[in-house]
Formats: C-alpha cells, sequence, structure tokens
C-alpha cells in the first residue's frame, strides 16, 4: 500500500490557562491514504476540533501548544515548516 498522504502520531496538544494546564488533545495517531474520508467522532470537548486545529497549526498560541507528535502531509513534517509553507498547505500561499 502506498504511503499515507497524513500521518498523525502520537499528537498532543495542550492549553496552559492559569488555573492550570488542560490536555485537549492526548496521543491521538492516525493514517490517512489518498481517497480515504476519515471521520473523527466523540462526545462534545473530546477534542474533534482541536486535533484539526492541531493539523492545520491553527490553535491559537498562547494559550494553546502542540506539545508532543508528529504531523506528516505528503511526507513533509508541519510542525518543522516556517508559516509561510504553512499557508501553501492551508491553500493561501498563492494570494
Amino acid at each position: 500500500m502506498p504511503e499515507p498522504i497524513l500521518q498523525v502520531q502520537q499528537l498532543k496538544t495542550h492549553f496552559y490557562l492559569m488555573e492550570g494546564v488542560v490536555p485537549a488533545v492526548e496521543e491521538v495517531s492516525f493514517d490517512l491514504h489518498r481517497g480515504e474520508t476519515l471521520g473523527l467522532v466523540g462526545e462534545s470537548g473530546s477534542g474533534k476540533s482541536v486535533t484539526a486545529l492541531s493539523i492545520l497549526r491553527l490553535v491559537p498560541d498562547p494559550p494553546g501548544k502542540i506539545v508532543g507528535g508528529r504531523i506528516l502531509f505528503e511526507g513533509k513534517d508541519l510542525l518543522a515548516l516556517p508559516e509561510k509553507e504553512m499557508r501553501k498547505i492551508r491553500g493561501n500561499g498563492s494570494r
């Protein structure tokens, strides 16, 4: 089988609030291959939206921070890319 188009490995995103650290995403992992559809299902507040925002690196910092894991899109490590490259991946690079 070909390499996944998206690989999320042990993703962890926390929010640092005055009340303390709130883990919003803990150890989320999945692979998505070209042509596949993925649905994230869970209760309200279970981290679905924060997972999606983390993949796109749109978690507001502060108070949020991706504190662990890897996100690979077409073999590129999204957590290591400069913001200019992320805008291209998100679809805003040519504007």
